[in-house]
């Protein structure tokens, strides 16, 4: 954990947060600023800053991340979904500890930028 780390503070509920699933590894919960009827956020216990910090032995976790993402969409009463994972501030990232956001309930266009 990181301790100026805003999702971090989240993880370790010194901020609360709209939970929608939890466990040792990972935990999901709404944007506080969502661009879309169904906007979550899906982040790893462990702290990694971003998709370029990830490792061999992280691969089994970012998998992980998926299969909750599909789980809690599919528990939010959506089937189809956009996954982003940015990485760096001119990708759009504004909290460095990698996070996945889920986005449906309405059509979305292309390109997202």
């Amino acid at each position: 954990m990181a301790e100026d780390c805003l999702f971090c503070k989240i993880i370790k509920g010194d901020i609360p947060s709209d939970k929608l699933y939890e466990d040792d590894e990972v935990l999901a919960f709404r944007d506080i600023a969502p661009t879309a009827p169904v906007h979550f956020l899906v982040i790893p216990k462990k702290h990694i800053s971003g998709p370029a910090a990830v490792n061999e032995e992280d691969e089994q976790l970012m998998g992980k991340l998926i299969r909750i993402g599909n789980q809690v969409a599919k528990k939010e009463g959506i089937e189809q979904f956009r996954l982003v994972l940015n990485n760096g501030t001119d990708a759009g990232q504004t909290v460095f500890h990698i996070h996945m956001h889920v986005l449906g309930g309405r059509s979305l266009t292309w390109p997202p930028g």
